[in-house]
């Protein structure tokens, strides 16, 4: 018989199908004594090998937390191009051609054009960025990308002095997108900016990879934004164009929903989204027993870049 209670439990604290079937998955390979090394070390986060052996570690990757298993990032991911199930984007984003990346550099600098993504990779010394991944939906990952500043790239191009943001567009392939060609929700293709001075700050990373290999294309290949100390929908995947501007551009989130995501999209646990909490967070891949994480203002990196925001209230610009 089933007994059901009175007691509503919010959505952000359920536990995701997946992180529940992949537990038990390595629990009963545990008792059974069948769990080969090789799966432990991918249950770590770790990997075999790596697709860069000469990347280096930045000095501002965190060393205090675990890994996330390297197939839950794989396969948990908010690519709404494709699906709004966090798992259906592993399949369907095989489809996305990620060859011959070409990104256009445009507006407010000296070096506008079009530039293939393996003659940036050339003049960049990449290196491994182990980044706490904060989503807005209040869950959170560990995550070692490999990538470059975005400063080095931002340097090359001579940005004028009138520019003052960076607007980031995501790729438009509506044949191979499905959630594109319905156009049920969001307005496409996907936009995201920062200011300049968030653009060019050294936490700010544009990633090709992660966990030593290349970038896989439901994680945002072949190029990606990663920005820590902010909310993840601010980190566009599958970048193509890349624009400076003298004003800040209505984004993709803060066009649907302004009063939910915000511009600056600062990890801030004392401004709640208007559905739910942003105190605490749900670790994915933690133990049963583990308590929800108390989240961090800046998630953990305000040290480096709350002087960005000195001047201005949080609570407004959120």
């Amino acid at each position: 018989m089933i007994i059901k209670t009175n007691k509503t439990i919010p959505a952000s604290e359920i536990t995701d199908p997946l992180i529940f079937s992949q537990r038990r998955k390595i629990i009963k390979a545990l008792l059974a004594g069948t769990l080969l090394p090789s799966a432990i070390g991918n249950v770590s986060g770790k990997t075999n090998k790596s697709k860069w052996p000469d990347i280096i570690k930045n000095e501002n990757s965190i060393d205090s937390e675990i890994l996330t298993p390297v197939n839950l990032v794989k396969n948990y991911t908010n690519y709404y191009e494709f699906s709004f199930n966090k798992e259906d984007s592993t399949e369907l984003a095989q489809n996305l051609k990620t060859d011959n990346w070409t990104i256009e550099m445009a507006g407010e600098i000296e070096k506008p054009g079009h530039y293939q993504l393996e003659d940036i990779l050339k003049q960049q010394q990449l290196q491994e960025f182990v980044y706490r991944f904060r989503c807005v939906e209040a869950w959170s990952m560990v995550i070692p990308w490999v990538g470059f500043p975005l400063a080095d790239l931002i340097k090359t191009l001579k940005p004028l002095s009138t520019a003052k943001f960076v607007k980031f567009t995501s790729i438009y392939q509506p044949d191979i997108m499905p959630k594109q060609r319905i156009n049920a929700m969001l307005e496409w293709p996907y936009t995201e900016a920062l200011r300049i001075d968030e653009a060019v700050h050294p936490l700010t990373v544009m990633a090709v990879g992660m966990y030593g290999d290349v970038l896989p294309k439901q994680n945002g290949a072949a190029l990606r934004l990663v920005v820590p100390w902010k909310y993840g929908f601010k980190s566009i995947k599958a970048v193509v164009k890349i624009e400076f501007l003298k004003k800040a551009p209505l984004t993709t989130w803060h066009a649907y929903a302004p009063m939910e995501y915000g511009f600056y999209a600062n990890v801030n646990p004392a401004v709640p989204h208007p559905r739910w909490s942003q105190f605490s967070e749900r670790q994915l891949a933690s133990g049963y027993f583990t308590p929800r994480r108390q989240t961090e203002l800046f998630n953990g990196y305000a040290e480096h870049v709350a002087s960005l925001y000195s001047n201005m209230d949080l609570q407004h610009f959120y």
